[in-house]
């Protein structure tokens, strides 16, 4: 039966990463763009993040996203550009429109910073098994059930996927102008909101059968140890934010 979630099993060495390694990735590529400020380095981080999919061999699942995230920066860019208060400087002009210095560059830092952060968390849900990292999380003492959210957090978006490939099949069309569109919302959220119910109620009833509410410790079929490199990569991130943040606040005492 084939998985319920967006995780590629092509085993390359992206998906022998321990989970937590690439969790504090994901919190560095956030933070020290953020912490630091400049514009320079998020593009740092997008590169990274786009060299490390490249490497394992997922890069064009990311394609989709990417060209997803493109329709909302060009919305930004234009509100912005255009509309942003601190408008004063032309910096170009296109027909008869003005687009500012000011909020070009305010919309860059914005379109930039999602950018970032949809490709930092790529590399983790393409390249993680979910029934692992929620195996890990409850080694660490988190409660079941809040591995049991996370697991269902990760299986929203296939299901969604395979609703829409299943009414496509049956000739909805999915795909052209807003209208369009509008017009296939309902068709689609509606068998997403009865499956869901359906599922809750199945899942409820497995987990009990499980007996998901037994309260005795668990034992692991396998115990997953993280390798030297894991350690030094985490250790690596955790002193990059730490050394954003000193510099930082010397910046900030000058």
């Amino acid at each position: 039966m084939k998985s319920i979630s967006l995780f590629v099993d092509n085993g390359t060495y992206l998906t022998k990463v321990h989970p937590f390694t690439k969790l504090m990735y994901i919190a560095a590529a956030i933070s020290i763009p953020l912490i630091t400020g400049k514009l320079w380095m998020f593009g740092v981080f997008i590169a990274v993040s786009l060299c490390v999919l490249a490497s394992g061999k997922i890069l064009k699942k990311t394609f989709p996203l990417i060209a997803f995230s493109f329709t909302i920066l060009l919305t930004i860019f234009l509100i912005h550009g255009l509309f942003n208060q601190r408008n004063e400087n032309v910096l170009f002009l296109i027909g008869g429109l003005k687009f500012y210095r000011e909020g070009t560059l305010y919309a860059l830092h914005i379109g930039l910073n999602i950018l970032n952060m949809l490709l930092s968390f790529a590399v983790f849900v393409l390249s993680t098994k979910p029934s692992e990292f929620v195996d890990e999380l409850e080694k660490r003492g988190f409660s079941p059930r809040f591995g049991y959210i996370v697991t269902s957090v990760f299986q929203i978006i296939p299901q969604m996927m395979g609703t829409m490939d299943a009414q496509r099949s049956r000739g909805l069309e999915t795909e052209g102008n807003l209208r369009t569109r509008a017009k296939a919302f309902l068709p689609l959220i509606s068998p997403v909101v009865m499956s869901s119910l359906i599922n809750t109620r199945e899942r409820a009833i497995a987990l009990e059968v499980r007996g998901f509410g037994a309260g005795k410790k668990k034992t692991w079929l396998s115990d997953r140890k993280r390798h030297k490199g894991d350690q030094e990569i985490t250790i690596l991130l955790g002193l990059c934010i730490l050394a954003a943040i000193a510099w930082r606040i010397v910046v900030c005492l000058r």
